[in-house]
């Protein structure tokens, strides 16, 4: 498998997560996206809308994070990254659309580069437009994670954390202050202690220091 990524994606660091938590080695394709080097023909060619993630595999080609996760845990279903029950299914699903759709929409790199090219909005005003949109959907997501629970949703990671990890460490980055959000910081803790998450930090990437 190929996975086009770039380093400080947040949807390329789910995607990184889901495949660490399944045990599943992969060829890291890195691009960089502030070179513009995925509005290429050739990455066209992977993925049409030239976003990362995108993988490819036996001559399959799959775009979009969720896409992918949802892919992998239908064909690679060991460990679960969804509950059995249904209800219980969809409820992590809306934990992970809520970031996926969301908020991270909000904060990707063209949405910013728009602010600044076209709204001529400084960096300042670029980090405050981000946390305001990543606090108002840990406003949301602090009542659906469970009083005592490590997870997002019981014991085990699902879904839910892999799309929340990076949303957690877009956060740090603009200062967002989580003292508001205890249950959020708590899952964050304890996923990170998990060397799936670890290793798929942006910081922890082989590429990180090139």
């Amino acid at each position: 498998m190929k996975l086009y990524e770039s380093v400080q994606s947040s949807a390329s660091f789910r995607v990184r997560i889901a495949l660490n938590l399944k045990g599943f080695a992969y060829e890291s394709v890195v691009l960089d996206l502030r070179a513009r080097q995925h509005l290429t023909d050739e990455y066209g060619r992977v993925n049409p809308l030239r976003s990362v993630p995108a993988i490819e595999e036996r001559g399959m080609q799959l775009f979009e994070s969720m896409a992918i996760c949802e892919w992998l845990e239908e064909t690679r279903p060991e460990p679960p990254l969804l509950p059995f029950a249904p209800a219980e299914r969809g409820r992590v699903r809306a934990m992970a659309q809520l970031v996926a759709c969301d908020v991270h929409p909000l904060n990707n790199l063209r949405v910013l580069r728009y602010l600044s090219h076209e709204l001529h909005a400084d960096d300042a005003a670029r980090d405050a437009w981000q946390a305001h949109w990543i606090r108002e959907g840990f406003i949301a997501l602090e009542t659906m994670i469970p009083e005592m629970a490590d997870f997002c949703h019981g014991r085990s990671p699902t879904l839910a954390d892999v799309f929340l990890v990076p949303q957690v460490v877009n956060a740090g980055r603009v200062k967002l202050d989580l003292s508001p959000f205890p249950r959020i910081q708590r899952v964050y803790d304890a996923c990170m202690k998990l060397p799936a998450f670890d290793k798929a930090h942006p910081k922890n990437h082989p590429a990180a220091a090139t």
